[in-house]
């Protein structure tokens, strides 16, 4: 049995995971809009626009944010801020249900979905997957963390299967997904990751939980890449996706005798339970576009000093976001 995994001081430093991030936005610039060297007769190497690549990121950042907030009888309050950014098309999704129904009314269910290669494995889970959470039977309001923890591993499955189904049937885009989510009963957080958005969890000042990113290098990841015949290159797998958990992306999991936990990617979260306390103050959620630009304890640390002059929640949040995107855009300078 795996237990929660505690917050640590050791850390990635976030000018390597930027490092990787701006390498490939200045390759897909080159290939998109690069200079080209003068062929055999004097006269620039051209190719057909059909041939171009096109590119993830944009020439400069739509700044426009879409802020919402909520809370429950509970006493759960919550804000939400989302941002395109640099990317070409927004493809992230959330859901928030600070108050669920029938036995449940006590419990939460917050989640970030951070979509690549198109939009519709993030939209189809932000409004489907708790429902194939709860479908498994796990989830009760008796609440026996081992049951409930099974129970979203086997909705995270569900899901999966059911998409893949969809996706030949009705042509759907080669999309996928990663998925961060908290499951919040009146005992314990129930925290749960496939892929690399981030939560962590704020106690007493400290970052006392984060979930780990499942990335093609880490070993274990590897390890099942490679028993499924794929390879890590370039630090992704196969040479093309950096995440080694989603949801969706379908054409990485076509090994038909492998069972879905043990695919190139697989849909399998890690779930881990933290019993809840009085000196719990802020859950953070967040795609890795926030934690590619800032740090566990650096974050917990600037919303912390926000809450204490400020009480609305959407206005921090869109502090955050700003905070990363000046962070994001002063390590690096972009081609012009």
């Amino acid at each position: 049995m795996r237990t929660a995994r505690r917050a640590s001081n050791v850390e990635v430093p976030s000018f390597l995971r930027q490092l990787v991030k701006e390498t490939e936005k200045m390759v897909t610039f080159f290939f998109k809009g690069g200079s080209r060297e003068a062929g055999p007769g004097g006269e620039e190497d051209s190719l057909d626009e059909d041939d171009l690549m096109p590119s993830p990121y944009l020439e400069r950042p739509i700044l426009e944010k879409h802020v919402s907030e909520g809370g429950s009888q509970p006493g759960v309050n919550y804000a939400v801020a989302s941002m395109q950014g640099w990317r070409a098309q927004m493809e992230d999704a959330h859901t928030c249900m600070p108050q669920l129904r029938g036995e449940l009314t006590e419990w939460g269910y917050f989640a970030v979905f951070d979509g690549h290669a198109g939009t519709t494995v993030a939209q189809y889970s932000s409004r489907n997957l708790l429902e194939h959470i709860l479908a498994t039977g796990g989830v009760k309001a008796s609440e026996d963390p081992e049951q409930v923890k099974e129970g979203i591993r086997e909705g995270f499955l569900d899901i999966d299967r059911h998409m893949h189904k969809l996706a030949r049937q009705d042509n759907w885009d080669r999309s996928g997904s990663t998925a961060a989510a908290v499951l919040i009963s009146p005992s314990y957080i129930y925290f749960i990751n496939c892929g690399d958005s981030r939560t962590l969890l704020c106690r007493n000042g400290q970052v006392v939980f984060y979930t780990e990113d499942h990335k093609p290098f880490n070993p274990r990841e590897k390890e099942r890449i490679q028993n499924a015949g794929g390879s890590v290159t370039l630090q992704r797998v196969n040479g093309s996706l950096a995440v080694s958990r989603a949801l969706g992306d379908f054409d990485f999991k076509e090994v038909d005798w492998r069972p879905q936990t043990e695919q190139l990617v697989s849909p399998e979260p890690e779930v881990y339970e933290l019993e809840r306390a009085p000196e719990d103050e802020f859950l953070i959620l967040a795609c890795d576009g926030v934690w590619d630009a800032i740090g566990n304890e650096e974050l917990c640390a600037f919303v912390r000093s926000r809450l204490q002059v400020c009480d609305d929640l959407r206005e921090i949040c869109t502090q955050v976001i700003d905070l990363c995107l000046y962070k994001d855009v002063s390590k690096v300078p972009y081609p012009q």
